[in-house]
C-alpha cells in the first residue's frame, strides 16, 4: 500500500539547528522505569522505535550531577565519565534505528531530594523540597556560586553528551523538574538579586544555560529548550503570557522550542480528563513567536490531527511520548498506507505507573514495551510457529484477544471461542463508562487484525463445557474466562465476607455495566483503589443519585496517584457534590444503612443508604480451567498438550495486566521448557575493586 497523499507534510525533513530530522514524528523525552538500573532494556526499546520510522528520539531526563537527584525515581545519570557507556549504547542504538538521538539534562533542584546522594538540594529560594511524596526536607537557596557550579555542571553535561554520540541536547524547564523553570516561577523565585524580580531577571539562568550549552556543543549538535507553557497556578505562578514574553525574549536562541505543561499530571493528562491535542490553546501563535521549530505533544494517534497541526502553523514537529510507546510503527504505518494497523494510545497512563513505582514500564496497547531487550518481543514480528498443532482460545477479552493476535500471526490455526455475542470482555463494558470510550481501542485493534488472519476463527454465543473441549481435539487450551466482581466486601480491608442484610440492595460494577442501576441514596464502598469507583461514582450522578463515596484509604482512587489522576478524579467528585468519606471501612450493610469503622481508631459510624455498591475484590472465573485440571488424565486422549489460564481468569488485575498475559501466551507457546530460570533478561551492576 501507498502513503496517502494528505500526508505527505508529515515526512518533509525539518532542519534543528546543525541537524536534519529526516520527518515530522519527534519522540520527546519520556520515562520508561529502566534508567541508569536498565540501560540495555532502555537502548533497545529505543532502537526498535527508531526502526518504526521515528525522526528523533529523545531520553527520559538525565540527571547532570549528584547533587540533585530524585531517588526513588529510576531515570538517567550523567554524573560523571563512568555514565557515558550506558548512554552511548542509547545513542548508538538509535543512530542504528536511522534516527537522531536526543538527551533531555536535567538539575531537579526543588524536586531533588537527593535520598540517596545525601547531598543538600538546592533551589532558588529556601523551601520544602517539591516531590511527589512531600520528602521532609528542604533545599538551600542559591548564591552566586552555586549558581556559577550549575551552569559548569551542565556544560560538562553537555560536552559528555556530544561525546557519548547525542545529536540534540536539552535544556529542560518544564513539568516542575527543572531548575529553570524553577527559578522562573514567581511561586518558587522571590530573589532580589539579578536572578529573581522581574521577568527578564528570572529567566537569566534559562538563557545562561542556553548560551552555555551552545558554546559547549552548538558547533555540531543541536540545543532544544523544553519549557513549560502554564505552571497551572494561576498569577501565584508562571502564566502562559509570561512564557510568550519569554520566547519572544529568547527567540532564536536554542535551535528548536518543545512546548509542555509546567506540571507532569497536566502534560500527561489521560483521556478521562484530556482530549487529543489538549495543549493547542496553549500552544498555538507561539510559532510565530519564533524562526526555529516547535514541538509539543497532545496524545496524538490521527493522521490528519497531526497535518492539521503543522498546516494550521502551530507545530513543525509531531512530538509524541504515550503514542510512541503504544505503537513505535506509527510514522511507517502511515507512511505505508496502514492506519488500519495503527496501535493507538488509549492514554490510560499505566506507561507512567512504572516510572512512579521503581518498576518498568507497562503499556495497555503494547504489551513488548520494555521487553524488547529482556525477552527478545518485537511489536511487530513474531516468530513462526513451531508445529501444527491448534489452538483454542476460551474468551474474548484483552487476554483472549491478545493470546489469539498473537497466535494467529505466529501461523497457528486458531478457534477463539465467546460465551457472550460480542467481543472484547470487560473492555467492552468499561468503554462505556463515563470517560472511558478511548479504552476501546484495546479491543478494536485486536479485533481489527484477528479479522485479517483467515487461520483464526471467532465463535460467538460459545459457552464451552470441558467435555466440549476435550471433544474438539485441540493440541493448546488458553483459558481467558475473565473474572467478576464480588457482592460480599471482600477486598483488600475486609478479607471475609461481611454480614448483609438481604433487605438492602446491593450492586457490584458487573450490574452498573449491564445497565442495572439503583435508586435513590447510594453507599458507593471503594476498596479496589484505582479508576472503577470514581468512575462508577460518577455514572451513578449522571442517573440522578445521591452517591456517598467510603473508602478505607485516606483519598478517592488511591492508586491513579500512579497514572497521575488522583488529583483530578476527587476534584471531579467534589464538584459533581459526590459526599465522599476517607479511612472508613465498611464492616455491615443492614436494611437501611451501613456500618463503617476508622481505619484508624475502628470507632463505628452509620451511613443511611438505599443501596450499596462495591467497587471490591474480583472473583477468577476458572470454573472451566479447574473442570480440565480435574480430567487432566482424559487429556492425552483428547490430543491436548496444554491448558493455560490467563489474564483475569488467572488473577484480576488492570487490564495491561491482561493484554500483557495474553501476548506472553503466545509468545511462549512451544517454547522449549526453561524449568525455574529467570524468564527475562537482567542488566547485573559490576561488583567494585574492594
Amino acid at each position: 500500500m501507498a502513503r496517502d497523499p494528505r500526508y505527505d507534510i508529515l515526512f518533509e525533513p525539518v532542519k534543528i539547528g546543525p541537524k536534519v530530522a529526516k520527518n515530522r514524528f519527534y519522540q520527546v523525552p519520556h520515562c520508561n522505569g529502566g534508567g541508569y538500573r536498565d540501560p540495555s532494556a532502555n537502548a533497545e526499546m529505543r532502537r526498535v522505535k527508531a526502526t518504526g520510522g521515528w525522526a528523533v528520539l529523545c531520553t527520559e531526563q538525565a540527571e547532570i550531577h549528584h547533587s540533585s537527584e530524585i531517588t526513588p525515581f529510576i531515570e538517567l545519570r550523567l554524573w560523571d565519565d563512568a555514565d557515558m557507556p550506558m548512554l552511548a549504547r542509547i545513542a548508538d542504538a538509535i543512530h542504528e534505528g536511522g534516527a537522531l538521538a536526543g538527551i533531555e539534562l536535567c538539575y531537579n533542584g526543588m524536586n531533588g531530594p537527593n535520598l540517596y546522594s545525601r547531598e543538600t538540594p538546592l533551589g532558588p529560594m529556601n523551601l520544602p523540597i517539591l516531590t511527589f511524596t512531600n520528602d521532609p526536607v528542604q533545599a538551600r537557596a542559591m548564591d552566586r556560586e552555586d549558581i556559577r557550579n550549575l551552569r559548569r555542571w551542565h556544560r560538562a553535561a553537555a560536552v559528555r553528551a556530544k561525546q557519548a554520540g547525542f545529536d540534540l541536547i536539552y535544556v529542560y524547564g518544564a513539568h516542575g523538574f527543572g531548575t529553570a523553570q524553577h527559578f522562573l516561577s514567581r511561586r518558587i523565585n522571590q530573589r532580589t538579586d539579578e536572578y529573581g524580580g522581574s521577568l527578564e531577571n528570572r529567566a537569566r539562568l534559562l538563557k545562561e544555560l542556553i548560551e552555555d550549552t551552545k558554546d559547549a556543543v552548538g558547533d555540531s549538535c543541536a540545543v532544544p529548550v523544553r519549557i513549560l507553557v502554564d505552571e497551572m497556578l494561576g498569577d501565584g505562578g508562571i502564566t502562559n503570557a509570561e512564557i510568550r514574553d519569554v520566547i519572544g525574549m529568547l527567540a532564536e536562541l536554542p535551535d528548536l522550542w518543545d512546548l509542555a505543561h509546567g506540571s507532569w499530571d497536566y502534560c500527561s493528562g489521560t483521556s478521562r480528563f484530556a482530549e487529543e491535542g489538549h495543549l493547542e490553546s496553549y500552544i498555538k501563535g507561539i510559532k510565530a513567536l519564533t524562526s526555529k521549530p516547535v514541538v509539543a505533544v497532545g496524545r496524538f494517534t490521527s493522521p490528519d490531527a497531526m497535518v492539521r497541526q503543522v498546516k494550521s502553523g502551530i507545530l513543525d514537529l509531531i512530538g509524541a511520548a504515550r503514542p510512541s510507546i503504544a505503537d513505535p510503527f506509527i510514522p511507517n504505518k502511515i507512511d505505508e498506507g496502514r492506519l488500519d494497523d495503527i496501535r493507538e494510545c488509549i492514554g490510560c497512563n499505566i506507561c507512567v505507573t512504572g516510572d512512579m513505582t521503581g518498576a518498568l514500564s507497562r503499556c495497555t496497547q503494547n504489551p513488548t514495551f520494555m521487553e524488547e531487550w529482556r525477552k527478545g518481543w518485537h511489536p511487530e514480528i513474531m516468530r513462526a510457529k513451531e508445529s501444527d498443532t491448534r489452538v483454542l482460545v476460551v474468551g474474548a477479552g484483552p487476554a483472549g484477544l491478545s493470546a489469539a493476535r498473537g497466535v494467529g500471526l505466529r501461523g497457528y490455526e486458531v478457534a477463539l471461542a465467546e460465551a457472550g455475542t460480542e467481543l472484547g470482555g470487560r473492555v467492552a463494558k468499561e468503554c462505556r463508562l463515563p470517560g472511558l470510550s478511548a479504552w476501546g481501542r484495546v479491543r478494536d485493534y485486536r479485533v481489527g487484525q484477528i479479522q485479517k488472519m483467515p487461520n483464526v476463527q471467532v465463535y460467538l454465543d460459545s459457552n464451552l463445557s470441558a467435555d466440549e473441549v476435550l471433544e474438539f481435539g485441540f493440541g493448546h487450551v488458553a483459558i481467558a474466562t475473565g473474572s467478576e466482581w464480588r457482592r460480599d466486601g471482600v477486598a483488600r480491608f475486609q478479607t471475609q465476607p461481611i454480614a448483609i442484610d438481604p433487605a438492602m440492595p446491593i450492586f457490584t460494577p458487573d450490574d452498573l455495566m449491564a445497565g442495572k442501576l439503583p435508586t435513590g441514596d447510594v453507599l458507593l464502598y471503594d476498596d479496589d483503589h484505582y479508576y472503577m469507583g470514581g468512575v462508577l461514582a460518577e455514572l451513578l450522578i449522571k442517573n440522578g443519585n445521591t452517591v456517598r463515596f467510603v473508602t478505607p484509604s485516606i483519598r478517592v482512587s488511591d492508586w491513579s496517584y500512579n497514572t497521575l489522576e488522583q488529583a483530578f478524579i476527587q476534584k471531579r467528585l467534589i464538584e459533581l457534590g459526590v459526599e465522599i468519606h476517607v479511612t472508613r471501612g465498611l464492616m455491615q450493610v443492614a436494611r437501611d444503612h451501613a456500618v463503617v469503622a476508622c481505619t484508624y481508631s475502628y470507632r463505628m459510624s452509620r451511613i443511611a443508604c438505599d443501596a450499596v455498591v462495591m467497587a471490591v475484590a474480583r472473583s477468577p472465573n476458572d470454573e472451566l480451567y479447574l473442570d480440565l485440571k480435574a480430567r487432566q488424565a482424559d487429556w492425552r486422549d483428547a490430543g491436548i498438550s496444554s491448558v493455560t489460564l490467563i489474564g483475569d481468569a488467572n488473577a484480576p488485575a488492570p487490564i495491561a495486566w491482561a493484554t500483557y498475559a495474553g501476548h506472553r501466551y503466545a509468545e511462549e507457546l512451544d517454547a522449549p521448557d526453561i524449568g525455574d530460570a529467570v524468564p527475562f533478561r537482567r542488566e547485573l551492576a559490576a561488583l567494585s575493586a574492594r
